[in-house]
């Protein structure tokens, strides 16, 4: 190989080496670091755009599931803190009322019922007005399926069809609970015959009120099933994105070493080639 004073190729060569494998070793080191093989486009663009999608759903379908919950608790106030509490007070009505009703109460005792009876109704109209779930309405016919206002949607997939959302207004269709809503608003029980009138109406507000905590607790039921469901969908969207983008970091560990070892010899070999030329000292002595 000739001597050359301004040129040291094989010193360009090994340079150029040098710089290649620092690079390598550098981004080796970034995602040894990071733990994700794709970070950004010039990484791998497809995969980026895939996994990024991929992770868009995951996220999409995690607010499903707490709209889902929310939505649950908003059933669970409905049955615990309204429906439950209607029917014991009307399962008490209807003691109240057979009492009335038999032959061997005078109508002072009935009287007493009666009293007894008002108040019941008028703690019923208060649980129906004071349920509430953040602001919004439970028992007074907001959630039927003919109320005026706006339907309370629970929104749970990635885009606003009807396959991906719940309309709790048709699912639930619960009337007004109060006791005009129940039937029972204009009863008396201060009579015999007016205590056996007010059994007939307070069993079709049992009735009605059955009913209603039937399709509550099928809604509970279809609302957690969908939990399962949305539960496995971002288990799948988290694995797929996962295979995609993060870093095996066993293989990138080996890449590491790989890396550093190049870069320590391809530096070896740059002081090797830059004491080429002092071969030319050699002829000039």
């Amino acid at each position: 190989m000739p001597l050359r004073i301004f040129n040291n190729l094989s010193s360009q060569f090994a340079q150029s080496r040098l710089d290649n494998n620092s690079r390598n070793l550098g981004e080796t080191i970034v995602t040894v670091a990071s733990g994700e093989r794709v970070q950004n486009s010039s990484d791998d663009g497809a995969s980026l755009a895939i996994s990024e999608s991929l992770r868009s759903d995951a996220r999409g379908f995690r607010q499903g599931l707490r709209n889902i919950q929310d939505g649950l608790s908003l059933i669970n106030n409905i049955e615990e803190g309204g429906l439950s509490s209607i029917g014991e007070i009307l399962i008490r009505s209807r003691e109240l009322a057979s009492q009335a009703s038999t032959g061997t109460i005078g109508s002072t005792e009935r009287k007493a019922f009666q009293l007894e009876f008002e108040a019941q109704r008028q703690e019923i109209n208060r649980i129906t007005s004071a349920n509430e779930f953040l602001g919004q309405k439970l028992l007074d016919g907001s959630l039927s399926s003919d109320a005026t206002g706006d339907d309370v949607i629970i929104q749970m997939g990635l885009d606003s069809s009807t396959k991906n959302r719940i309309n709790l207004n048709e699912t639930l269709n619960l009337q007004a609970t109060t006791t005009s809503g129940l039937g029972i608003d204009d009863i008396d029980i201060s009579t015999t015959e007016g205590a056996r009138e007010a059994l007939v109406k307070i069993q079709e507000a049992v009735d009605n009120l059955s009913g209603a905590r039937a399709r509550v607790g099928a809604t509970q039921n279809r609302l957690n099933r969908a939990i399962q469901h949305l539960g496995v969908n971002i288990e799948n969207l988290t694995a797929a994105a996962s295979t995609i983008r993060d870093a095996d970091v066993a293989e990138e560990v080996t890449e590491l070493t790989k890396q550093l070892l190049l870069v320590q010899t391809s530096s070896a070999m740059v002081g090797q080639a830059n004491l080429i030329p002092e071969g030319v000292l050699l002829l000039l002595k």
